[in-house]
């Protein structure tokens, strides 16, 4: 097959070398936006479009043309949408999926053609290194055995946004009224590359922080 590569995110882009490193397979990889371009994809006439992690909309004549895949870390259909990681650390959850489906016009609704377990305990690199080996794996399987499409239950759906950069901020009312556990999943969720924790302190500045545990 000739398997056209779109992202961004290092571990996405992991995913997509080490499988053109292990398989017989084509591979085109475009490795950011700037260099994304639809001329020589329609050149490299793919046969799978793979936008792991991707975060801007793909041309919906794109979606019509070609088969593409969406790698999503959450358990589809429920925390569609933007920052699954965070949204899940933050209400508590512990275990979740790396789902793979088919991309359609609305946001995260295509047929699933794969899932697998995802824990979400640890250090945000400890979670994408789990992400990068599922993706990896499911991704061999769809390419040795095709694609097994299930319709996602719509009626199960819940929704998340993408955080800001302000929602950062863990708030005085956050320290006075959160369990310790809430600030410690605030703060390992936003290890970098995101917008890190931060307090606001008197003098103004911001005070980063990066790493926490509890006591």
């Amino acid at each position: 097959m000739r398997i056209a590569c779109v992202g961004y995110r290092n571990w996405a882009l992991n995913i997509y070398d080490r499988l053109a490193a292990s398989t017989d397979h084509v591979f085109l990889i475009f490795r950011s936006k700037a260099q994304f371009n639809t001329e020589a994809l329609s050149d490299f006439k793919p046969d799978l479009i793979l936008f792991y992690g991707w975060s801007w909309v793909v041309p919906s004549h794109l979606l019509k043309r070609y088969t593409c895949l969406m790698l999503h870390p959450s358990p589809l259909p429920r925390y569609r949408g933007g920052s699954p990681i965070q949204n899940q650390i933050i209400q508590g959850e512990t275990h979740s999926k790396v789902s793979l489906f088919i991309m359609s016009n609305v946001l995260d609704a295509g047929d699933i053609v794969s899932q697998a377990d995802l824990s979400l305990l640890g250090t945000i690199d400890e979670i994408f290194k789990r992400i990068e080996d599922a993706g990896v794996d499911l991704t061999r399987h769809i390419f040795e055995n095709g694609l097994q499409p299930e319709p996602q239950d719509h009626s199960a759906a819940t929704f998340c946004k993408r955080r800001t950069p302000n929602e950062s901020e863990i708030t005085a009312e956050e320290l006075a009224t959160k369990p310790a556990k809430y600030l410690y999943n605030k703060i390992r969720m936003l290890g970098d590359p995101y917008p890190n924790a931060y307090i606001i302190c008197s003098d103004g500045k911001k005070l980063l922080i990066t790493a926490a545990h509890i006591v």
